[in-house]
């Protein structure tokens, strides 16, 4: 198999270079295009910085992986992911691996994240895709663990390469430094209403809008992503993109 590694914390995030590791040790053939920069909550947004009416790509080179090509895309994680199953870093990939990400993404509001956005772009480009993230909280001192979502997202990867072309998982792993027994299987979730954490208006005051992340009060739609996640158990969501509604009367 061919795969992609794209994310949206940027080139030299090291969960990218870790689930790049990942790929590499499962024996895929691997080639990491991301965003030059931070691009957060881009959803699928096709955004890019052009010079000349063209896309600027730099050639970088990862830790570790010195025999993998890597490039840093001044461009959303959504453009790239598009623009690499039309050939742009060689031969289309098979699978697009977007990832690791630095925090959850559960909820609906996964439409709003980039990480998620690429796997979705992937999907409609008929490329079997999985959006892989590290539940680190709201505290950024912590210790990243990225290793461990690797360790999980690993076991799926023979699984998504066997499903139709076009399917999107979304896994999220808790922030632990190892998987113990009981998550071999990440537990299968819907999407919750809403996340333990959500971005909230803190002042407009001044003129500006000051938004920041709070966690959330109450109790978790049980056996959502969101409450299973918040219990310590990796989950895993089968994400379908955007489609019409036939049921909808009007």
């Amino acid at each position: 198999m061919r795969v992609l590694i794209t994310n949206d914390d940027g080139i030299d995030s090291p969960g990218l270079a870790a689930l790049a590791r990942g790929a590499v040790e499962h024996g895929w053939e691997t080639v990491v295009a991301a965003p030059a920069r931070e691009s957060s909550g881009t959803s699928a947004g096709l955004t890019a910085a052009e010079d000349d009416r063209r896309i600027v790509v730099e050639e970088r080179q990862l830790p570790g992986l010195p025999d993998v090509p890597a490039y840093a895309v001044s461009a959303h994680p959504g453009l790239i992911a598009m623009v690499a199953t039309q050939g742009a870093f060689g031969d289309p990939p098979d699978i697009v691996l977007s990832g690791v990400n630095r925090g959850a993404n559960v909820g609906r509001a996964v439409l709003h994240s980039g990480t998620v956005g690429a796997a979705l772009t992937a999907s409609i480009n008929g490329v079997r895709a999985m959006a892989v993230s590290l539940d680190v909280g709201l505290d950024a001192d912590v210790p990243h663990h990225w290793d461990t979502a690797v360790a999980v997202a690993s076991g799926l990867f023979d699984r998504l390469a066997a499903l139709p072309p076009g399917s999107v998982l979304n896994l999220n792993v808790p922030n632990a430094v190892e998987p113990d027994a009981s998550w071999a299987e990440p537990k299968r979730a819907g999407l919750a209403e809403f996340g333990a954490v959500q971005s909230r208006v803190k002042d407009t005051d001044d003129g500006s809008i000051d938004i920041a992340s709070v966690a959330v009060e109450g109790e978790l739609p049980p056996g959502s992503d969101a409450a299973v996640l918040a219990d310590g158990h990796p989950t895993v969501t089968a994400l379908r993109s955007v489609s019409e509604d036939t049921d909808l009367e009007f």
